[in-house]
């Protein structure tokens, strides 16, 4: 039997965008008088929907001025206040449902079931969800407040979607926002802003600027105090050199080529259907889509049967039909790009199946086999309702070929088996994984990735910490790091006297790449180098697996044992910080071991039917770059509250006052600590910062040194891996304040585990968004 046309009504739409036909800006509750305009268009039909401005750098900087003066009432308002109006919001848009289903797939393309059933309910969510934080925020995240004004760019991809995740949460948290929708799709952008309008939000507290890359590079040059971004890793990358050197925060949500695990015993048709789900029903514009389809072997040709049958039924049509399944392109620039890639993909060796090119602003759904590891096809992400297939034997092979990318935003694992899909799931480097169903998000579970995929969280708990700060401690100041080319002089004229102190790397002591040595403390203190970083990047990688099998009680034996063996030689180690510093580390030491198996995971009420679970994970390899002053409490206040999260790590200590964490090397290795958890390399805390922070070994930093211009360069540096920089504000590291859950949190990420259970409602679908 064929499906009739059943085309939904955009009447209502087309007469909204007549009556207003060119938009301007949305700053300071109202809408500016239109300038320099382009077109937004119909993917479909390449019809013109309506004109809007394009953004300048002065029209964001009234923006960021209007968003600014709003901000003070705003975040001073009591958060039920500010609940109320995020519950008006979710009421008005569940009101309009229907209309901004349809206005989003006229201006993106996609199928109206995806938008009406999908998409604009999950908006809905999110408002009401973040209410409830903004009603909970005081109680809940006591001494917390608001950043201030945030800059936000969403992609084309789920523009009002994207746009609950950022603006929601900035919202409850007590922030202002200057958001930038997508070129190609600001049309529910400016109809959200006339439904803040309408709930009669203060002038000031959301605006909008519409525009192209050149606008949202104002916006990230703007005085906001943080950016969030979703889009490219090549554009995420670019904001992470613009931003650095400022204190401005940063989290970034970009590509994926996430992989789609089909083991040997997944009920097949169930996985094709999350194949269909996935990427073909939303033309691949998801960058968490399961592009690379990993198959076992054994069952690869059954699979590959049911996935060319079913993608053979699939219905291309118009957007607007409900019996739809493949609407189109959103943009002729993405098509060519899409059919760029596939050619390459095809030249390099591979197999097209399926990925016919429409009329218009259309490519049919298809996939890559016989395709090489090296492949583009294999490697860039496509952005297209195109897969990639290829198989794998054993359990082992298929996670090492779902972590062989540099992206690590989601993942999907298909098995009947509990444990062979859990393992699996755990041993996948991703920050969001479905077992058994695909592309399933909530408010409450936070969101992100790891990697070239970025980094912070959005949704839940993880996404409000990041639109909060805690008020930085008083501090006394750092002194300046030494002169390190005197001391090198200074090294030079005691060269004669004989010396033992040497880096520590790998579980022993050893002398730097070179020999060289400066002077400090009335010691040769070993010069670390570029190679002496890369050593101790290697032993840190040779010693997480063996640190992290111990679990969280086995890490906290180690800290209680290092504590012990630290009150042995507490004397000793008075002549080198002073006694306070020294009863400080010890405390540091229990107050770590306890939180080693206490600082667990949570399972969110997220949809009905799935166990959510949201577990921390430990970075992997860290770079620490110490304070200067209070050399010992400093130095274990980063190093132990990485480590009991099973991180290893590469400590850079106090440049002027190494010798208390050179000397702690000596208890470190006899209190049980895995070879290569901790290693230290002393020298220009700078050069080595700078050599931490650009290694592709390593996951994340922490900065707690004075200096805003080595802090630059390191961060410039960061930019190009991609890894998150973290600067503890200065401190009395002595204090009790001085330990606690931010540096547990900031020492692991978030980690999302989807698992379906029992019999879901009929209708719901496992993989729906």
């Amino acid at each position: 039997m064929e499906y009739g046309p059943s085309v939904e009504d955009a009447s209502a739409v087309r007469d909204w965008l007549r009556e207003r036909a060119t938009f301007g800006h949305f700053i300071a509750g109202r809408f500016t008088r239109p300038g320099e305009v382009f077109a937004t268009t119909d993917p479909a039909t390449g019809e013109e929907l309506a004109r809007v401005t394009q953004g300048s750098e002065r029209d964001v900087a009234k923006a960021v001025r209007a968003a600014r003066r709003a901000q003070r009432g705003w975040g001073m308002m009591p958060g039920h206040d500010r609940a109320r109006f995020l519950y008006a919001i979710a009421r008005t848009i569940q009101k309009r449902e229907r209309f901004l289903a349809v206005l989003e797939t006229l201006d993106n393309g996609k199928p109206i079931r995806e938008s009406r059933d999908a998409d604009i309910p999950l908006v809905v969510r999110h408002f009401y969800h973040h209410a409830g934080w903004a009603e909970l925020a005081e109680s809940e995240f006591p001494g917390h407040a608001a950043l201030g004004v945030c800059g936000q760019i969403i992609p084309w991809n789920f523009p009002l979607l994207m746009l609950a995740w950022k603006v929601a949460p900035a919202l409850a948290a007590g922030n202002t926002v200057v958001l930038k929708p997508a070129e190609y799709t600001p049309l529910t952008a400016l109809a959200f802003a006339e439904i803040c309008a309408h709930v009669g939000l203060p002038a000031g507290v959301v605006n909008i600027v519409t525009g192209d890359g050149a606008t949202g590079a104002a916006l990230v040059r703007a005085p906001v105090d943080k950016i969030a971004f979703t889009g490219s890793t090549g554009v995420g990358r670019e904001i992470a050199r613009a931003v650095a050197g400022t204190a401005k925060r940063l989290t970034l949500e970009l590509g994926g080529k996430s992989p789609f695990v089909v083991m040997e015993d997944a009920d097949l048709d169930a996985a094709v259907e999350g194949v269909v789900d996935s990427i073909w029903f939303n033309q691949g514009e998801v960058c968490c889509a399961g592009s690379r389809i990993l198959v076992a072997e054994s069952v690869a040709p059954r699979f590959e049967a049911l996935l060319r049958a079913r993608m053979e039924k699939l219905r291309p049509g118009p957007p607007l039909d409900k019996s739809t399944d493949i609407g189109a392109i959103v943009h002729p620039v993405q098509k060519q790009r899409i059919l760029d890639l596939l050619d390459q993909a095809v030249a390099a060796g591979a197999e097209l199946i399926g990925g016919q090119v429409g009329q218009g602003c259309r490519v049919a759904p298809g996939y890559l086999r016989n395709i090489a590891p090296s492949n583009p096809g294999m490697v860039q992400e496509i952005f297209g309702p195109i897969a990639t297939l290829s198989t794998f034997r054993t359990p082992d092979e298929a996670a090492d070929l779902a972590n062989n990318t540099r992206y690590g935003l989601a993942a999907s694992v298909w098995s009947e088996s509990a444990a062979n899909a859990t393992d699996t799931a755990a041993r996948i480097r991703a920050g969001v994984v479905w077992i058994n169903c695909a592309n399933v998000f909530d408010a409450a579970a936070p969101f992100g990735g790891i990697r070239d995929s970025g980094y912070g969280r959005e949704g839940g708990r993880e996404g409000m910490l990041d639109y909060l700060a805690v008020p930085a401690p008083p501090a006394p100041r750092d002194p300046a790091p030494p002169d390190i080319a005197a001391a090198v002089e200074d090294a030079a004229a005691m060269k004669g006297i004989d010396r033992t102190v040497k880096l520590y790397i790998g579980g022993a002591q050893k002398r730097p790449d070179g020999g060289a040595s400066y002077a400090a403390q009335d010691e040769l203190i070993p010069l670390g180098g570029r190679k002496d970083i890369r050593n101790a990047v290697e032993a840190a990688q040779a010693g997480l697996a063996k640190w992290q099998a111990l679990g969280g009680h086995g890490r906290a034996q180690v800290l209680y044992f290092l504590a012990e063996n630290l009150a042995q030689r507490r004397s000793e180690f008075a002549g080198f910080a002073s006694p306070a510093e020294v009863d400080a580390a010890i405390r540091r030491c229990f107050f770590y071991a306890g939180f080693a198996d206490k600082y667990d995971g949570a399972t969110v009420a997220a949809r009905p039917g799935h166990l959510t679970h949201i577990r921390p994970e430990p970075h992997g390899v860290m770079g620490l770059i110490c304070p200067g002053r209070a050399s010992l409490a400093g130095f274990v206040s980063l190093v132990l509250p990485a480590i009991a999260m099973g991180n290893a790590v590469v400590a850079i200590p106090s440049q002027e006052r190494p010798m208390a964490a050179l000397t702690l090397a000596q208890v470190l290795a006899c209190s049980d600590l895995p070879a290569g958890v901790v290693n230290i390399v002393t020298g220009p805390r700078d050069d080595l910062g700078r050599a931490l922070a650009g290694h592709d070994g390593v996951s994340a930093v922490w900065h707690a040194g004075q200096g805003a211009e080595g802090l630059a360069e390191l961060q410039r540096a960061a930019a190009e891996t991609l890894i998150p920089v973290w600067c503890p504000d200065r401190q009395d590291w002595t204090a009790p304040e001085a330990q606690g859950r931010e540096f547990m949190r900031r020492a692991s990420r978030a980690k999302t585990i989807w698992l379906p259970y029992g019999a879901l409602p009929a209708g719901t679908g496992s993989a729906a968004y």
